[in-house]
C-alpha cells in the first residue's frame, strides 16, 4: 500500500485493529501493512502450508534479504531500486493461527536498531522528519522503518506511560555506519516529546529523560530506597537514571 494512503488512513487502520503496523522502505513510496486480531473462541484456525510459510518467512524473509542488505552495502546506489523491488515482491497474506505462531518470527539478518515512542498524534511529522533526514544527508538506507502503535499505560517509566503512543524504528544493516543516521533521526524525535527504546540505541541520559516522564522521580525515589546502594546498578543505568544517591559522591 502506498505511504499516503497508509497516512490518510492511519486513524481507521489503527482504530478497526487490536495490533496494528506498517513498514516503509526509504526511498520509495511503498509501505507494508500488517493488521492482527483475535479470533472469536473456538473458530477454526486456517495456518499457513508449510511450504509456504518457509518460502515466504525463510526465503524472502531472511536468505534474500540478507542477499540484497550484503548487495546494499557493496553499492549503496542500488538500494532504492532493491527497496522498491522488495517493498512489491511481497504477496498478500491472510491466515490465522496460535499468537505464538503469528507474532513471532525467525530473524536472521543482523542489524542494529533505535526505536522512539511518540504521542500518536505526532506520526505524520516523524515520518516527514526521518524522510528530510535521510534525503538532506543523502543517506541510503536498506532495511524499512517500522511503525507501531500502543494504548497508553499508567507504567512510570513506560514509553507509553500517560499516553497513546506510536513506536518508530529505524535499522541499519550491520557493519555499515549508523550513528549520523540515528543522531539526525533522534533530535527529530526529541523535537516530538519522543521516548527512547530502554533496551535499543540512543544516546539520552538522566537529564534528558526527565522532562519526557511526569514520575521520573517517584520512580528514581523508589529505585533509591530499594537498592541504596547500587548493587543492581551499571553504567547504562547510571547514565539513563542518574547514580543511586550512595553511589553519586564517587561515580
Amino acid at each position: 500500500m502506498a505511504l499516503p494512503v497508509v497516512l490518510a488512513d492511519l486513524d481507521e487502520f489503527v482504530a478497526d485493529n487490536e495490533h496494528f503496523e506498517f513498514f516503509w522502505f526509504p526511498h520509495t513510496e511503498a509501505t507494508l501493512i500488517k493488521c492482527n486480531n483475535r479470533l472469536a473462541e473456538g473458530a477454526p484456525t486456517r495456518a499457513l502450508s508449510r511450504r509456504r510459510a518457509f518460502v515466504q518467512d525463510e526465503v524472502f524473509n531472511n536468505v534474500i534479504f540478507g542477499l540484497t542488505c550484503r548487495l546494499g552495502r557493496l553499492i549503496p546506489a542500488l538500494i532504492p531500486r532493491i527497496n522498491d523491488a522488495s517493498a512489491h515482491s511481497m504477496g498478500r497474506r491472510t491466515y490465522t493461527d496460535a499468537s505464538y505462531k503469528v507474532f513471532v518470527s525467525p530473524r536472521r539478518v543482523r542489524f542494529v536498531e533505535m526505536e522512539y515512542g511518540i504521542p500518536v498524534e505526532a506520526v505524520h511529522e516523524a515520518i516527514a522528519g526521518i524522510r528530510r533526514v535521510i534525503d538532506e544527508q543523502n543517506l541510503r538506507v536498506s532495511f524499512p522503518v517500522e511503525v507501531r502503535f500502543t494504548a497508553a499505560d499508567d507504567i512510570p517509566l513506560s514509553t507509553a506511560s500517560g499516553r497513546a503512543s506510536a513506536y518508530l524504528a529505524i535499522h541499519m544493516f550491520k557493519g555499515q555506519p549508523y550513528e549520523k543516521y540515528f543522531r539526525a533521526v533522534e533530535d527529530v524525535m526529541k523535537d516530538l516529546d519522543g521516548r527512547p527504546h530502554w533496551g535499543k540505541m540512543h544516546y539520552q541520559d538522566a537529564e534528558s529523560l526527565r522532562s519526557r516522564y511526569p514520575r521520573f522521580d517517584e520512580f528514581i525515589a523508589v529505585r533509591d530506597s530499594v537498592d541504596p546502594h547500587g548493587s543492581f546498578a551499571n553504567d547504562y543505568l547510571d547514565r539513563v537514571l542518574g547514580p543511586v544517591a550512595d553511589r553519586r559522591g564517587r561515580v
